[in-house]
């Protein structure tokens, strides 16, 4: 009997290490020495990741992963993508995340205003994209952070892009309001185009909308600095002031100084903000603006009002020694 009681007692310190061993082995410690990264390739098998993981050192053995996911894992199955692993990652926490499908995220920014030459920059630049970059057709692009993953196209992001604003536009056009002074869904965008660049501040697109909306309905210049700089640049920073002769330029299509009328196309990829201001503008009168020195504008319904608001523009410029 004492025998058979110690061979029990072997038997069950033995099994405690085993469940130890297995214990750590599972949830303890991996041998990463620094964060890793893995890519999991689309309909990767459980052995085909763990084989991966393998040879980037984020676990020790393969076979045992495999045994020990069968074994203790929760059964889900494991999602492609790019994981991001942090050192020292237990076979554990690896299977969960690759079961939770928590791929590393990598964006692409597009802030609104971008012109599609700087559109195209940004995509070209994107760390784990492949393939050139097209040059997207100028306020195609629904402006907007976009993720994608290592090893997709370039082409795809930027139809991506498209689809997007594609979709908005659509869905924003059918809510216009009655009355609007643009006629189609592209004389918006290149409206929306212009409100983007006049001005930064949110509470003015709208009053912004409505002048140039004023303007268009009684055939009035729309005198818009920005579609003078736009085929100068390709909507990038002049970096100087205009010139009289860039303003005077009659054969410019984009030049609303020298011609009535929405320019020939858009001149930057606007946000949703300013397509929705094109598409429910402000109740107002205003058919003039200028700088208010505080980074927004003045707005005046006649003449004599705005010239004495552009007289206050220029005493603020010269009390700063801007003039």
């Amino acid at each position: 009997m004492r025998r058979l009681g110690r061979l029990g007692g072997a038997v069950g310190l033995a099994l405690l290490l085993a469940a130890v061993w297995l214990s750590r082995s599972w949830s303890g410690d991996g041998p990463a020495e620094r964060p890793l990264t893995v890519q999991i390739r689309e309909g990767s098998s459980l052995a085909g990741a763990a084989t991966r993981l393998e040879q980037v050192g984020a676990i020790r053995s393969a076979s045992r992963f495999r045994l020990f996911a069968r074994v203790l894992g929760s059964g889900e199955s494991i999602k492609a993508g790019e994981y991001a692993l942090p050192a020292k990652a237990s076979p554990s926490a690896i299977l969960e995340l690759l079961q939770a499908g928590k791929a590393l995220q990598r964006l692409v920014a597009v802030p609104e205003g971008y012109p599609s030459v700087m559109v195209y920059d940004a995509v070209q630049r994107a760390n784990g994209l492949i393939g050139d970059a097209p040059l997207p057709a100028e306020g195609s692009i629904l402006p907007d952070s976009y993720a994608f993953e290592r090893g997709q196209t370039r082409a795809e992001v930027v139809e991506r892009m498209q689809h997007a604003m594609r979709d908005y536009l659509a869905k924003a056009w059918r809510k216009r309001k009655p009355g609007i002074a643009v006629a189609s869904p592209a004389q918006a965008i290149t409206l929306a185009s212009i409100v983007e660049k006049e001005t930064g501040k949110a509470s003015e697109r709208r009053t912004i909308a409505a002048v140039y909306g004023n303007r268009l309905r009684i055939g009035m210049p729309l005198q818009a600095d920005p579609t003078v700089i736009y085929p100068i640049t390709k909507g990038r920073p002049l970096g100087r002031r205009i010139l009289r002769s860039e303003l005077d330029d009659s054969e410019n299509g984009y030049n609303t100084y020298a011609r009535s009328g929405l320019p020939v196309g858009p001149i930057a990829n606007p946000g949703r903000a300013s397509i929705d201001a094109v598409l429910d503008p402000a109740p107002s009168k205003a058919l003039y603006f200028v700088a208010d020195g505080t980074g927004g504008h003045v707005f005046a319904d006649t003449l004599a009002e705005h010239n004495a608001n552009v007289r206050r523009w220029y005493a603020i410029r010269k009390a700063r020694g801007e003039m």
